[in-house]
């Protein structure tokens, strides 16, 4: 659901031993397709609740821990102290160094993304960071203007927001095809209807951030408050995301709990 990179611990994956949903020669549908490629990228952000791991552990790595806050959040924190910091407050100017804000930003994205593939770690999350940033910042340039470079970011919230609750809203949410995948029983969920409700109202949850991002954003964009908008999408973006990510993931561990058998300590 987060962009952030996450850091690969070397630990076993605990769900290469579990059967699959589907037979190995059986062809895949559209659904286990999907659910495979949400259930991977969730297992890569350390969302596989067949880990075993608490919650607090989970968002830690969801968010990428402290390397990947600072990736998310100093880049947008540079652009908006400087534009805040070279704002000229004239009537016909009311603008800051657009070049010097965005070529920081996006050098310092780019900082973050060489020193990964130097040290040869997963780089996946900061290039396609690095990527957005510089479109972002090449719309904005082309422009003029400081707020087209969050015009990227709201396509995205559209993308992300659209995609959960059309899934939702069609019996197939995302958030199901993903666990479903990652607890090894395909589609089966949606035999049971506790876990279609639980998976139906998490996937609006996260259409709702999407929107409410949106919402909020939006009219800031066409006054042309930058600096505002800036603030705001820094305050709605991690701060949001890791509380979502903890109640998303305590729904998915009540729906799938542990076996006591497996659960406690072996006999010695």
């Amino acid at each position: 659901m987060s962009d952030t990179p996450h850091p690969e611990d070397g630990s076993p994956d605990p769900s290469a031993d579990r059967p699959s949903a589907t037979p190995p020669d059986a062809p895949a549908s559209a659904s286990e397709i999907l659910g495979a490629a949400l259930g991977g990228a969730a297992r890569r952000a350390g969302l596989d609740p067949a880990a075993g791991k608490s919650t607090g552990h989970v968002v830690w790595a969801a968010m990428g821990g402290w390397r990947g806050i600072l990736e998310s959040v100093l880049p947008g924190v540079v652009f908006l102290v400087v534009w805040t910091a070279t704002y000229d407050p004239d009537p016909d100017v009311r603008s800051g160094n657009l070049l010097l804000s965005l070529g920081l930003s996006v050098g310092l994205a780019a900082v973050f993304t060489v020193v990964r593939l130097i040290q040869r770690q997963s780089a996946s999350a900061a290039i396609g960071g690095l990527i957005a940033a510089a479109a972002a910042a090449a719309l904005s340039l082309w422009t003029g203007r400081g707020e087209d470079s969050f015009i990227p970011g709201f396509l995205t919230n559209t993308i992300y927001g659209t995609a959960f609750l059309v899934s939702a809203l069609i019996g197939w949410p995302l958030i199901g095809l993903a666990v479903g995948f990652l607890m090894g029983e395909g589609t089966a969920w949606r035999a049971d209807k506790r876990k279609r409700r639980v998976f139906f109202w998490l996937s609006i949850a996260w259409a709702g951030l999407f929107a409410a991002r949106l919402i909020v954003q939006l009219p800031l964009y066409f006054s042309g408050n930058v600096t505002a908008l800036g603030t705001l999408k820094l305050v709605m973006g991690l701060p949001l995301f890791a509380p979502l990510v903890a109640v998303t993931w305590l729904a998915v561990r009540a729906l799938y709990p542990r076996r006591e058998a497996e659960a406690a300590p072996a006999d010695e």
